[in-house]
């Protein structure tokens, strides 16, 4: 497999010629962000993850976490590449300036975080996890636990945990049994085990805080009880400094099928001091500013990965010689034909490609969306943000680590057998993908979210912030000489999203089940449509410059036909999900439970 590149000129497209990104200049706090600053971060980025953490990704994966006594190790070399990307101001590039951080925009950061997550996702967990925690006790902590634990976050010396899975409790959080028992000093004691805990323990910082949900003594039964605490490893002294050990021990690490690079863990708290995070019996409403960001960062991972694979795949499409071509010979020269030559590699090549910069571009667009929900001046333009964020959050996470996870064994299928040893590291990509349609709220649960919470949300307004944008370049261009062959497409299968949307509203309050049966194929209805809008407007950007000196390299001609490949052979899929939508569930909720 070749080393990995960063698809800068891809991402600058999206950012810049797509979605304006020069505009965020315009955002209060956003005054110094043009493509002056951007750029160099991109450069200086893509040059970290290329040289310094790709060349780790293998290595890591083959060696892993080591567990002993309690202690945890990282792979060798996770340490000094950690350090370098500490001092190098990357773990507070989307953090408040206040706190020490560069206050960039979360839509260049999620460019970052797709780089990161495709040249090594195990090392890209630790910094994650802790901006995360940084997002929860900024948005909800009081400022004395601001002052005390963000600097450290921001300047990566401290890394951050989520602790909400249990034994006999996961996605059901009301059900979550760990205890915190309030003290005089106005702390608290808590005392339960965690599991399945990301960056839980490891020897990369000085101290590891955790977020953890808990329960007073009189919180009320289910997710209501429910309350956040922050809960150090090491109790900090008064000059900020790591102190005394807390009541926080590491019981043992997973063994995974993938991302073994990063440790997940069994946390275990006896007593543990903590620090309450917002309200009483509020926690889910403070967790939940960490879970929706990491869900779009669960997102990333699975495009991180795809664009990994498909850089490998398409170096071994040119190279592999196997076969001639149907159509004649292609190398005479050669003693046969690369597989890049027969049209069903062509096809996962062509799979890959459209649904990567698909969501590469979708993506970018939820993420400018965050950054108009938290900056921009109008409240209308705020609120209209959120709402697309709100209704696109389950759909990126979902939808991209699907495709992502499809998309990498495409490109492990693309080197046949070779992609099955560990010698080419298709095989690994393929493993670490798995895990993201799992945490952070599994798939499934991700579409009940949608069709459950987010659908029926204010009347449907929450949905009408990408119908209404979608509704609108359809009327507009339709009958549009250029673009109307790629605009027709995406008309029929939104009138078959509206036509699913309606059914799902009317059955949903009568007979839930069967919205639930509908729910999967739904969100990826409503996805393939979010990415058929993406490519009919990146079109629209591309075929005015086909031609130019700036298609000097045939960008934009590649953009239109990637475009044409997804219209034509990708977003017919919405049929059989309409048709799956309209049948129902009978056929799965009348079989016999004996029956399986």
């Amino acid at each position: 497999m070749p080393a990995y590149k960063a698809p800068l000129r891809d991402m600058r497209f999206v950012l810049y010629e797509l979605h304006q990104g020069e505009t965020l200049a315009q955002l209060p706090g956003f005054e110094e962000m043009t493509p002056d600053l951007i750029d160099p971060v991109l450069d200086e980025a893509a040059k970290v993850c290329e040289e310094v953490l790709a060349p780790l990704n293998r290595s890591g994966d083959e060696e892993g976490c080591t567990y002993e006594n309690g202690v945890v190790r990282t792979p060798k070399g996770f340490k000094q590449a950690y350090d370098l990307f500490r001092e190098g101001g990357w773990t507070g590039i989307a953090c408040d300036p206040d706190f020490g951080g560069q206050g960039l925009p979360k839509s260049v950061n999620t460019l970052v975080e797709e780089m990161i997550c495709a040249s090594n996702l195990s090392f890209g967990m630790y910094p994650g996890l802790s901006h995360g925690a940084y997002l929860a006790v900024h948005a909800h902590g009081s400022e004395e636990l601001k002052e005390r634990f963000l600097p450290k976050l921001v300047d990566g010396t401290w890394s951050g945990t989520m602790c909400l899975t249990e034994p006999h409790c996961g996605t059901d959080l009301g059900l979550c049994r760990t205890k915190a028992i309030p003290q005089d000093d106005g702390s608290y004691k808590i005392t339960g085990t965690k599991i399945f805990i990301s960056a839980g323990e490891h020897d990369l910082t000085e101290n590891i805080i955790h977020l953890v949900l808990a329960r007073l003594p009189d919180a009320p039964k289910g997710i209501k009880g429910i309350s956040l605490f922050v809960v150090p490893k090491f109790l900090p002294k008064a000059d900020g400094t790591p102190g005394s050990a807390n009541g926080v021990s590491c019981g043992s690490i997973e063994h995974k099928m993938g991302i073994k690079g990063s440790a997940t863990c069994v946390m275990n708290f006896d007593e543990a001091s903590g620090w309450l995070v917002g309200e009483p019996h509020k926690g889910m409403r403070a967790m939940f500013t960490m879970m929706n960001t990491e869900r779009l960062a669960v997102g990333i991972q699975g495009l991180g990965l795809a664009e990994a694979s498909y850089q490998g795949a398409v170096a071994y499409a040119r190279e592999r010689l196997q076969g001639r071509s149907l159509s004649g010979t292609k190398h005479p020269d050669k003693p046969a034909d690369p597989i890049i030559v027969h049209p069903d590699v062509r096809r996962m090549l062509l799979t890959m490609r459209s649904t990567i910069e698909g969501c590469r571009a979708l993506g970018a667009w939820v993420a400018m969306a965050l950054d108009r929900q938290h900056h921009s001046a109008e409240p209308q333009e705020r609120q209209g943000a959120e709402d697309l964020v709100a209704v696109m959050t389950p759909v990126v996470k979902a939808l991209f680590t699907d495709l992502g996870f499809e998309a990498v064994n495409h490109g492990l299928q693309v080197f046949g057998g070779h992609g099955y040893i560990r010698e080419h590291g298709m095989e690994q990509l393929v493993r670490d993908a798995r895990i993201a349609q799992v945490y952070e709220g599994t798939n499934g649960v991700q579409a009940l979210d949608l069709i459950g919470r987010k659908l029926p949300a204010h009347a449907g307004r929450y949905l009408r912030a990408f119908f209404h944008p979608v509704s609108a370049l359809i009327e507009a261009k339709v009958e549009d000489e250029q673009l109307g062959s790629f605009v027709q497409p995406l008309a029929k299968a939104f009138v078959r999203l509206q036509q699913a949307t309606g059914q799902i509203a009317r059955v949903g309050m009568a007979k839930p089940e069967e919205a639930a049966a509908a729910a999967t194929d739904y969100l990826r209805l409503l996805g393939l449509v979010a990415l058929a809008y993406m490519w009919v407007r990146m079109v629209e950007v591309a075929l005015p410059k086909i031609g130019s000196p700036a298609d000097s390299d045939g960008f934009y001609r590649a953009k239109v036909a990637t475009a044409r490949f997804y219209m034509e052979r990708v977003l017919p899929q919405s049929g059989a999900l309409f048709s799956a939508i309209m049948a129902g569930g009978q056929s799965m909720m009348a079989f016999e439970e004996d029956a399986f």
